[in-house]
């Protein structure tokens, strides 16, 4: 190159360099993110939350916890999500490259014929000549990142890795979320059947009763006719819980990755959950909460698109160099046949069809885009948190008079038993009354305990607990 072409070149590099960072921004959480008030009715400034301990410290079950271990090692979904961040780390990897010039080698034999019958020979002779040349070279091409365009690609890609780490992680959660919940699903309905077994058998030995009463006397036909009714309505709840738990059984299975089977578990009286809950500020969910991170990667990958997209409206910068070997002769190939060239190309873009304005304004929609999808993100991460404390209240809330509820439809039963074999001051109708009364206060009180274990559950996921 000439030394005008040096001192052009240069010239645009240093003026490049000084306004490059105006066509660029460097990104900076938005401002305008709206993260109070996201707990409806709570205003706590503790920064201590449920989110920050290890999934199997929250779950004291043993045999929940090894279930959870097999569906990290087994899911499909997250070994997908994980291949996901396998792809993402390639495409960092290749941003990162682009930094770096690229290397071509070539290596060829041209063989060339050439008519000479135009020239001076006698009338009727055509001679033709073959020329043979043989060429190696190295050939290099850089584009030097004057703009930023190859900064903003590879920020780009690493929020787009960044962003499928984040989606694994809110896998993880809320697989053990759902893994947690069919768990004590399962044993809610294993409760549940117990309950009605033995109301079952109870109510099989008051028909035999009923009968010897109507033998006394004391009571008629109707009422052992009802207590045989009043036995089949128990009998047909057990099929549907035995279907419950199979299905629920099969669907914990799907989690863990494997085929239907048994499901080895515990209890629902002895589940232990932990004492305070504490929710933290909602600021902590932009860190604590997988979805909200990676709709965070997600807008900074708009946002640096929008970056690259600006650079298209300025020049690029290329440097292209090649070396080697070339000659019509092998014999002397490598001593006398050595050739180079340097050159500096500058591509200004002038008139494309308005293609580089679509592109600036499609990626600052998107952009726009993306940051909704931030701010629903924390939105709806709120409402999760809110409605799931809520649930919890209420579910302890209502401890306390459903177990004062079934005591006293215990006593119910008792009560009208004993008056209905020992006088006849009450019917029958007061005795199948108090009996399906129990049953029903009793199955409730198994799903008032699920609510609560459950609620503890999807607060924990909601405020962003289990990926850690």
């Amino acid at each position: 190159m000439t030394n005008s072409s040096n001192k052009y070149i240069l010239l645009v590099i240093t003026a490049a360099l000084i306004s490059a960072c105006s066509v660029t921004k460097k990104y900076e959480r938005p401002t305008t993110l709206k993260t109070d008030q996201l707990y409806r009715d709570q205003s706590s400034t503790d920064s201590t939350t449920i989110a920050d301990m290890p999934w199997n410290t929250v779950f004291k079950d043993e045999k929940l916890n090894a279930l959870i271990q097999k569906g990290l090692d087994q899911n499909l979904n997250l070994k997908n999500a994980i291949e996901n961040i396998v792809q993402a780390r390639a495409s960092l990897r290749q941003s990162k490259l682009a930094y770096y010039p690229s290397l071509q080698l070539d290596a060829n034999v041209t063989h060339n014929k050439q008519s000479q019958a135009g020239l001076n020979f006698p009338a009727g002779i055509n001679i033709n000549t073959l020329t043979t040349t043989y060429k190696l070279g190295v050939s290099t091409s850089w584009e030097i990142d004057v703009w930023g365009k190859l900064s903003s690609s590879k920020r780009a890609a690493l929020a787009t890795y960044l962003a499928s780490d984040a989606a694994k992680q809110a896998v993880q959660t809320q697989l053990i979320a759902d893994i947690a919940n069919n768990y004590f699903l399962l044993l809610a309905y294993d409760k549940q059947l117990e309950i009605t077994e033995k109301t079952l058998k109870s109510r099989i030995e008051n028909v035999e009763t009923i009968k010897a009463l109507k033998e006394g006397a004391i009571v008629t036909g109707a009422a052992v006719v009802q207590s045989e009714a009043n036995q089949h309505a128990a009998e047909v709840l057990i099929p549907d819980l035995k279907q419950n738990i199979r299905e629920t059984e099969n669907a914990i299975n799907i989690l863990l990755g494997q085929a239907p089977g048994p499901i080895d578990r515990g209890v629902l009286g002895t589940q232990i959950i932990p004492e305070k809950i504490a929710i933290g500020m909602p600021a902590q969910l932009l860190n604590n909460r997988p979805d909200v991170r990676q709709a965070e990667f997600n807008f900074r990958v708009a946002f640096e698109s929008t970056n690259l997209a600006k650079t298209y409206f300025y020049p690029s910068l290329t440097l292209t160099a090649s070396t080697g070997f070339s000659n019509l002769e092998l014999n002397d190939f490598f001593s006398r046949s050595i050739f180079y060239s340097i050159i500096g190309g500058l591509t200004q873009p002038l008139f494309n069809n308005g293609l580089n304005k679509m592109r600036l304004t499609t990626a600052q929609s998107q952009q726009l885009q993306s940051y909704n999808n931030f701010q629903q993100s924390l939105l709806v991460a709120g409402q999760e948190v809110s409605n799931a404390l809520y649930s919890y209240e209420m579910a302890v809330e209502k401890e306390d008079s459903r177990a004062k509820q079934i005591a006293a439809l215990e006593k119910a039963v008792d009560f009208t038993q004993e008056l209905l074999e020992y006088s006849s001051s009450t019917n029958y109708t007061d005795v199948l009354t108090s009996q399906q009364n129990l049953l029903a206060a009793q199955l409730s009180g198994v799903a008032d305990n699920l609510q609560k274990l459950q609620a503890v559950i999807n607060l924990y996921r909601a405020l962003g607990g289990g990926w850690r």
